[in-house]
Formats: structure tokens, sequence, C-alpha cells
């Protein structure tokens, strides 16, 4: 018999050979053409006398990438024709059911599987594995297995959390099933989550060597007398497992993550009972997930629009693509420092400039600290690291950018160096070369002025660190040609970044959001609200940290520079906050700059963590010392709300014109709640209607910076949303027109 997504072959011992291989796929996932094949294979191996034992294996590099959240995502919080919700439930469930019983009849068909893992196993292409009797994976460090599921809002629903505690325990299989992490195929070995390791060039011969020696066709849970390793939550000892397990939950998700919520009750619950009632209990709770707003926005926009924005989905069409085989950086500060890495990374001949050569090199010398670590780590070897830095050259000699593909300027924040700096580099670099200016408030249509050719010039916005921030914000001046666009993708996409394209703007998209965030902490702190409260609040929010936390980081004296400089630029229509003593008070005569200083809102000791500066009782009058449920919700959305009113006015202003460049660009690049989706996300999840008018309360009490805009008042009227307004794939008409 032969199928459409696997190759078979039965050999002279009765071993069946099954090669999972999707056509036109990179990856292979679990489809429901894949999964209907898999289904048709089991029922033969079932009923084929002439089968004693199948080895499950891949044709491709990886082994599986695991579920298709496209056709996932499609589905999520979705149903059929005029069903009711609850039949719409057991729809959904009955279907799920079909994989859950699917791999139970694998486990129970009374015939071995071996799973030869050749290649990187996530989610349910793990899960498949684990349903198999014998797991032997490659000797290889570049192999990553895991289940992260919950890093998109979902659980592990064929099995996960049922056969991995059951295999390693609840206090092993926890941190991997609620944080998705990745372990290599030694450390699987040693946990007891795969069998055994072998060369690569040995697998299948390991496999069917367990099937012909031992060949053991039943499941250590399907076994008489069967206990779970570490014992069940009631067991004396394990029951800490969930006690602290909570705790520590409710600690790093303050409960906003349902994902997390409903891992640790399957694993809590599932463990208790057979293993059949176990996965009756988990699909339950995977089927709950699937119907909730969270799930539904993480897995559109931690998976379905970053992949598409990685792939090029704002790519202007009929543009050549090309490959950036020189990179000129000027500027070897820690951005420009950081930019010379990955491009080095990714293969680039890097040219890395600065004032002087000291610069330089201590520049260079960034990349090797980053190096030794990863060397320490295991992650790197020697020979790469010295492949890696023969590949950057540290010089001061602009005449050294001759043949660049793309030059980036990442120098000090000041319209007049920029502008020197961009006519020495154009003086050496060819007519047909990119420059792009790594700037997080200065416009682009502005510094291009110092340009000879304005076409060519672009904003490339790094955020820091740059080796681990997975984000670039491309920055269109009015004159930036396509071209310039394209390569400025291209190049985001050679060193394995998220590309989002926003157009010139005081702020641009990220800058401007992100300092809504501070700016409403800083306002809560002048309003008389605790400074402690004020922070956790922040964190309860979901944001990475605190509003004053983030203000020492970004720096107090540039946020006050910011704010002296608007209030120049805008004259009358300046509006005034209760912010605004208190920055002045702070930065002009305390010279409380912030992290870098080491006195901010936060006091560095030099020895010690950070800490409260107490001081901040005597600048302000503390009116708000103790909370209630209905206050931090409050003060959560003004947080939240705040943010997305700014998204909203940038999308109406055009400045970001695409749903997906909007959120996925907030989450990764200023860490906007991931569990929201992003700020216009949010705001579809809220309803556009009840939005406007939580909104419209806000700024009658606090003020106009939370008016809504007209597009948000048009969409209420009308009942619509972002993603139904304004298509993902950019086919319909742009906010403003």
């Amino acid at each position: 018999m032969t199928y459409e997504n696997f190759k078979t072959d039965l050999d002279g011992d009765g071993i069946f050979t099954v090669t999972w291989d999707m056509p036109d796929r990179s990856m292979n996932v679990l489809s429901a053409a894949s999964m209907k094949d898999l289904g048709a294979i089991v029922e033969e191996v079932t009923k084929n006398d002439a089968i004693k034992g199948v080895v499950l294996t891949s044709g491709k590099k990886a082994f599986g990438a695991g579920a298709d959240l496209g056709e996932m995502g499609s589905s999520a919080g979705s149903g059929t024709g005029e069903l009711s919700r609850e039949q719409k439930l057991q729809k959904q469930y009955d279907s799920h059911m079909g994989f859950i019983h699917l791999l139970r009849t694998m486990e129970t068909s009374g015939k071995p599987w071996a799973a030869a893992i050749n290649g990187l196993a996530m989610g349910g292409c793990l899960e498949i594995t684990l349903a198999c009797h014998y797991r032997v994976a490659a000797d290889d460090d570049a192999i990553q297995l895991a289940l992260p599921e919950a890093k998109v809002g979902l659980l592990p629903g064929g099995g996960g959390t049922q056969r991995l505690p059951r295999l390693i325990g609840a206090a092993e299989a926890l941190p991997l099933l609620l944080q998705g992490k990745s372990v290599r195929p030694k450390k699987a070995a040693e946990m007891g989550i795969i069998h055994k390791t072998v060369p690569a060039n040995q697998l299948i011969a390991e496999a069917k060597r367990w099937l012909k020696e031992e060949g053991d066709a039943e499941q250590p849970w399907d076994k008489k007398g069967f206990k779970v390793p570490g014992g069940s939550p009631y067991d004396k000892g394990n029951g800490t497992t969930f006690v602290i397990g909570n705790a520590l939950l409710r600690k790093t998700t303050y409960g906003n993550y349902p994902a997390q919520i409903n891992i640790m009750k399957c694993v809590y619950e599932g463990t208790q009972v057979p293993i059949d009632a176990g996965l009756r209990i988990e699909a339950r709770y995977f089927i709950d997930l699937l119907n909730r707003p969270e799930s539904k926005n993480m897995i559109r926009s931690l998976f379905l629009s970053s992949q598409e924005l990685q792939k090029g989905a704002r790519r202007p069409q009929g543009v050549e693509r090309k490959e950036v085989k020189k990179l000129g950086m000027l500027g070897a500060g820690m951005m420009g420092a950081g930019i010379a890495y990955v491009s080095a990374k990714a293969g680039m001949d890097v040219v890395l400039i600065d004032a002087d050569q000291e610069g330089a090199e201590k520049g260079k010398a960034y990349s090797e600290g980053l190096l030794d670590k990863a060397i320490a780590k295991g992650r790197e070897t020697e020979d790469g690291k010295a492949a890696l830095l023969s590949r950057i050259t540290p010089t001061t000699d602009y005449g050294a950018l001759k043949d660049c593909d793309l030059v980036i300027e990442a120098v000090f924040e000041d319209r007049e160096v920029k502008a020197e700096v961009t006519k020495k580099a154009e003086a050496v670099i060819g007519a047909d070369a990119i420059y792009g200016s790594n700037t997080s408030t200065l416009p682009i249509t502005g510094l291009a002025k110092a340009s000879e050719r304005p076409g060519n010039f672009i904003g490339i916005h790094f955020f820091s660190p740059v080796d681990r921030m997975p984000l670039v914000e491309i920055i269109l001046g009015k004159e930036t040609s396509d071209e310039a666009l394209a390569l400025a993708i291209d190049y985001v996409a050679q060193i394995k970044k998220t590309p989002i394209v926003v157009n010139d703007s005081r702020g641009f998209y990220t800058s401007r959001c992100f300092g809504t965030y501070v700016a409403e902490g800083v306002e809560m702190l002048a309003e008389g609200i605790a400074p402690a409260i004020v922070e956790n609040v922040g964190r309860m929010t979901g944001m990475p940290r605190g509003p004053l936390e983030l203000s020492d980081d970004v720096a107090l004296d540039l946020a006050h520079r910011v704010r002296t400089q608007t209030k120049k630029d805008l004259g009358d229509k300046y509006t005034a906050t209760a912010a605004d003593p208190l920055m002045e008070k702070m930065v002009a005569e305390l010279g409380r700059y912030g992290r870098k200083n080491g006195k901010g809102f936060y006091d560095y000791p030099a020895e010690g963590k950070k800490r409260l500066w107490p001081g901040l009782a005597d600048l302000v009058d503390i009116k708000v010392t103790t909370t209630t449920p209905e206050l931090v919700e409050r003060l959560k959305k003004r947080l939240l709300y705040r943010q997305a009113v700014e998204a909203a006015k940038c999308f109406e202003e055009q400045v970001v014109t695409d749903v997906r460049d909007a959120d996925v660009g907030s989450i990764m690049g200023w860490g906007f709640a991931p569990y929201t989706g992003g700020p216009l996300s949010l705001i579809d999840t809220v309803g556009t209607k009840a939005f406007v008018e939580a909104c419209d309360g806000f700024a009658d009490e606090l003020g106009e910076r939370f008016r809504p805009c007209a597009l948000l008042r048009d969409m209420a009227a009308a009942d619509d949303t972002f993603y139904n307004r304004f298509n993902p794939k950019g086919q319909v008409a742009a906010a403003a027109e």
C-alpha cells in the first residue's frame, strides 16, 4: 500500500520501516493529511501478521516540527454552522480524541514500535515517539527535543502531559512542559525520555536490533503494578512538587497564561488515574485552551504572523533578492559591536569602524566575549570562534568600506554626528550600496538630507542586546526606494531575525509606544501611588519589568531630554502632566539619571541587589499604599490600554500599516504582554466598543493621552476589529486614506 506522506518497506525479518517524508515541505508536521496516512499505517501494522515490528523515522533532516499551527490557528475558537457552544466543543473534543486514539492504538497494537529520531523533534511529533515502545536518537548536539506548546498558549495535546510524567516523574517533566524547554539527545537519554543515542549512521540498525532482540510491545504504564516515577501527587514527598510548582507558576505568570495552569492540572489529575482516563483529562483541557482568546492570539502573533514576516511578507515584489556579503558598521559601541557580531555569525565580512583604533578593537572584543561564553556552554568551538572573528576587521579607515553591499550607522544620537559619518561613507561606497541608520528616535527623512542618495537611505533599528533580541524595525523615509527596503529585509533574514516595516515618525513605532508604558508608570507615581505598587502591577500586566525599572534602564536624563525637546517642538500644543515636575526634580536637580550612574528610581549599590530609592517618598505625596483586586485591575488596564491607544494612533497615522507588524513588533520589540497577542489583538479581544468606552473614561479622569483616535471610534460604531477590517495579508485598504 502506498501513502502520500510516508514511505514504507518490509524486510525479510518482518520489520516494517515507516519513513515520514511529506512532499513539498521542508519539515514534517502533524497535518490532517499526514495523520490520516499514519492512521492507515497503524491499521495495516495491526492487521498484517507478516509485520513483526515497526521502525518509525524521517526522510528529512528533522524528524518533525510539531502540529501544523496554520490548520490549528484557523480552528482555534471556531465552530461550524448553527451548532450550540456545547455542540461545537463536543465536535472539537471528538475530533481531537481521534488523534489520541490513533496513538493509543499504536502503542497497544501488540506490535513493538521503535522511533529512530534522526533530527529535531518538536511538539506533537515528539509525542508520537513517546507513544513508541523504544526511542533511539542520533548522537548529535544540534538535535533538539521539546514540547514547546506552552509558548504559543497551548499544551501538549497528543499525550505529552501524560506520557512524559509517566516516563520521568512529575518533578522532572513539569519544567519541560511549562516552559517548553528543549533538551539534547544525551540529556534526554540521561533523563529517561529516550532510551539510547547512537551515531547517526547506526540509527536504523539500532532500532532494528532492539525490535529483533528485545521488542517489548507493552508500554510501562500498561504493565501491571506500574507506578509513576516519584509517585502520585498524594504520595509522601511528592505533594511539594505541585505546591511549590503552583507558587512559582503564580510568581512568574501572575495567572495571565491559562496554558500553564491547564498543564499543571493535566499532570496533577492525570497521574492519579489510569493512562486512558489521563488522556481524556488532557483532551478536555486542550480543547478549553483552543477556545480561549489567549491561545488564538498567541498562535497568530507568535507563530503564524512572525513566520510570515520572517519569510518576507513585507518585502516589495519584483525586486531581485540579494545577499549581503560585506557589511560596513559605523560605530563600535555596544549596538555597533552587537550588529557586527550577528552579521559575522551569519557569514558576512564586517568592517567595524570607530573614531579611534582602540574603540574599534574594543568593539571586536565584544564578539570575542560572547564567543567565549558560548564555548564555555558547549555551544561553540575554538575553530568556530576563530572563523567568526576573522570576518570582523576593526579599523578607522573609511576606505575599507569599498565594495560593501550595506552600511549601517550606529553612532551617537546626534544629527550632526550622523550627517558627518554619512558623508564619509558615501564618499567611498558604491552607487548601489544601501545605507542604514540604527536610530531609535531621529526621523529617517531628516537624517537622509545628509545623503547624496536618499533613495538608498533607510532606517534599520536594532534592539539591545542585539545578539538576543529577535526584532529589527525597518523605517522608510519619504524617498526610500523599494530596492533599499528589499535589501534591508533580505539582510534581516540573513541574520535570522524578524523584520517589521514602519513609516517615518517621531519615535517610529516601537519607541513611541514603549515610551507610553514607562511614562504612564511615572504618571502613577506622580499621582501618589506607591512605587512598589506601580512596579508590581506593571509586572502583573505581563510586561517583562516594572515601568520605573525600565525607565532607569532607558535613562531618566534621556527621557527628560525627549520631554524637553517635545515641549519645544510642540509649543502651545504640548500638554503638561503631573510627571513633568517630578522628572525635572529627579534629573536636573538631583542628578538621578538611572542605572547608568547608579541612581534613579532605584538605587544600584556596588554590592547587592538594586532597590527602590527611599527618597521617592520625599518627592511625592504617597497617597495609595494598599491595593484591592479592583484597583489592581484598573491600574493594569491603564498601563496596557495606554500602549494600545498609541498603537491604534500609529495605525491611523500609517506609521504602521500592517496588523502583523504592530502586534509582532510590540511583543518582540518592547515585550508587550505576549498572552494578549499584541496591542491590536488586545483591542479586538476586549471589543472595540468596550475599549473605546473604557479609554474615554480614563481620558475624562486622567487626560487626553487616553482619548481614542477617530479610527477607533469608527471601528467601534461599526462593531469592527483590526483583524477583520485590515486584512493581515495586506489585501485590504490601509487604516487611513
